[in-house]
């Protein structure tokens, strides 16, 4: 690991010569944008996961806001009962046993999940990288010890089985509220993924030098040791969204959450009792949620990926317009 912050490889190469007459505050603005949102966008547009991936859920985000707004929710009778998907230019994905269409459906069923995903994601990712921050930086106090001992006895329960018996007490109908009780069995193990990399950021350098110069453990931790933390944990949201879509899908399908809202899982789970596995005419009402759960998955997947070069300080310096050949600022 390098002895230098990843954010000061950026800012040194305009600001490390001293000799050089004081940057201007506009063009020190200009620089950063530069270097922070139009640079890993560049790098972003080369990586074909990053385009691939963002406009997957750019569709998906579209669905969830405007869809629905042009969209009527779907009730029973709309239509009528099991049309075949792309004969009816109404109904294109068909419709269901009800007579609801199906592409109504999954458009409706988006913002819930999404809250759901949201709600899971913040509490799973905000409990790891609290924790792992905490317990690493202070390795061997107090604190460290009773952390990482609640994190190992959560660690040792299993989580389907938690995550039922939440469900029961609670019986949850909010999208958030399942979001955060799915998202209480997923921060464990990235919690102490966590701790192992601040273990070794915490011996650079560069933290030593902050420490002896008396700056605050506050502003350690948020200057030295998240910086170097964000790619890592921002990747791995991508990918807690992803285990929560596919739990709070199952747990639907399996009947344990209660159907107060549209979901994918519940129209999966309508399907199935209504025996699509055996009725070619019902298989359109099984494959077609089961393909946006796979679509919305192989998005985030992609889009974990190529937040990797994004996130590559190299690469961003490479792609930017205030940075001259040699590594300095432009004149």
């Amino acid at each position: 690991m390098s002895n230098e912050r990843p954010d000061d490889d950026l800012e040194t190469l305009f600001d490390a010569d001293i000799d050089r007459e004081p940057t201007p505050r506009s063009q020190r603005l200009k620089r950063q944008f530069d270097l922070y949102v139009v640079a890993p966008a560049r790098v972003a547009m080369t990586d074909w996961r990053a385009v691939l991936g963002t406009a997957i859920i750019a569709m998906y985000v579209l669905m969830g806001t405007v869809g629905v707004w042009l969209v009527d929710r779907p009730t029973s009778g709309d239509a009528p009962t099991l049309v075949p998907p792309f004969q009816n230019p109404n109904y294109i994905l068909g419709t269901d046993t009800f007579g609801q269409p199906i592409g109504a459906q999954l458009i409706h069923a988006t913002p819930d999940m999404f809250r759901m995903v949201f709600a899971g994601a913040v509490v799973s990712i905000g409990f790891a990288a609290l924790v792992g921050v905490l317990s690493g930086f202070l390795r061997g106090s107090k604190i460290d010890t009773i952390l990482m001992s609640i994190t190992d006895i959560i660690i040792t329960i299993p989580g389907l089985p938690l995550v039922i018996v939440l469900i029961a007490i609670f019986q949850p109908g909010d999208p958030y509220v399942i979001g955060v009780l799915l998202g209480l069995d997923n921060w464990p193990g990235l919690a102490r993924t966590v701790r192992s990399q601040v273990l070794s950021i915490r011996e650079e350098s560069y933290v030593e030098a902050s420490q002896i110069m008396g700056i605050s453990t506050g502003t350690i931790l948020r200057r030295d040791v998240l910086a170097q933390l964000m790619p890592y944990i921002t990747v791995n949201a991508a990918l807690a969204s992803r285990r929560i879509i596919f739990e709070s899908v199952g747990l639907y399908f399996l009947g344990i959450l209660p159907f107060t809202t549209l979901n994918w899982g519940v129209m999966m789970n309508i399907a199935y009792e209504g025996n699509a596995l055996s009725k070619p005419s019902m298989y359109h009402f099984l494959a077609f949620p089961l393909l946006t759960i796979f679509l919305m998955s192989f998005g985030l997947v992609l889009f974990s990926q190529g937040m990797d070069s994004v996130f590559n300080v190299r690469l961003r310096a490479r792609h930017s317009s205030t940075i001259d050949d040699d590594g300095g600022p432009e004149p």
